[in-house]
């Protein structure tokens, strides 16, 4: 029936879908963005340099171009969401390349010398990368849609 309870508790999980779907776009897309300035690629060298599968593009590239190529991907996959919005065969590969992204960056916070310390008794961490935790829950989410 239009317009009863049944029907708006419906919507609930569809909006908060598109609510996850474009807010986790406009993460990647600013983050993205931000990987070409020269102070997020210096940002994120140590990072890069100290973990076992990306160790080695320093070698191989210089850090602006790797920062470079990391914010590509994170722009695409930030259109992939955006697109999946319309198109929804989309989905599974915005889904797979942010489980991929956010598995890898989440792995920095075991791999990166200093990125632990103890605060009054308390370990903590560089915040800024718990939100792909998140971030990755939602991409095995939207692979299983």
């Amino acid at each position: 029936m239009v317009g009863t309870v049944q029907e708006s508790k419906n919507q609930l999980p569809r909006t908060g879908y598109y609510i996850s779907l474009f807010g986790a776009a406009l993460i990647l897309l600013w983050i993205g963005i931000f990987k070409f300035t020269p102070t997020e690629a210096a940002a994120i060298k140590p990072l890069v340099e100290n973990h076992f599968l990306t160790f080695f593009v320093y070698k191989i590239m210089s850090v602006q171009a790797v920062s470079n190529l990391i914010g590509t991907i994170e722009i695409i996959i930030a259109l992939l969401l955006i697109f999946s919005a319309k198109f929804a065969v989309l989905k599974k590969y915005a889904g797979i390349g942010m489980m991929v992204t956010f598995l890898v960056t989440l792995s920095y916070l075991f791999t990166t010398p200093g990125m632990w310390k103890i605060v009054d008794g308390v370990p903590v961490t560089d915040f800024f990368i718990l939100k792909d935790l998140m971030l990755l829950g939602f991409g095995f989410m939207i692979v299983q849609k």
